[in-house]
């Protein structure tokens, strides 16, 4: 679980600016977006709807070894539609609008990080779901 421990870490300190276990307060926008990731078909889903949204080339930087680029918050609601952010806004007792730009801002880093070799892995689901499990455990790295 070595991998995943420090991924884990990574995505959680990235968007944390820090130490990930100092401030837990981020756990669940990161559980909702790999919900999101695993409802949507994993990483190779998410970046097939952006695509097909428009949103390709924003998509692919995300696994790239290259810079992120951002994706706004209308972007996200065109891809997952207003039920699914509904439901995302609701578990983080967030507006819909507030959702979105955190989804929005959390997303990149989270795709970013697991794929760290620039491409999407065979087992991504797989990592989602074990990403998933250790949040659950309140394992952070």
């Amino acid at each position: 679980m070595g991998l995943l421990d420090g991924l884990l870490g990574n995505v959680l300190g990235g968007l944390l600016g820090g130490n990930a276990a100092g401030n837990p307060s981020q756990n669940p926008l990161i559980a909702a977006a790999l919900q999101m990731l695993q409802q949507n078909g994993g990483i190779q889903g998410v970046l097939g709807k952006f695509q097909q949204a428009g949103y390709g080339e924003q998509a692919q930087s995300w696994v790239s070894t290259g810079r992120n680029l951002p994706i706004d918050a209308d972007a996200l609601r065109q891809m997952l539609g207003d039920g699914q952010l509904g439901q995302i806004a609701q578990r983080l007792g967030l507006s819909h609008d507030e959702a979105a730009d955190r989804l929005a801002s959390a997303l990149p880093q989270i795709i970013d990080q697991m794929t760290p070799q620039g491409s999407v892995p065979d087992n991504h689901m797989d990592i989602v779901s074990q990403a998933l499990a250790m949040l659950a455990k309140g394992r952070t790295g």
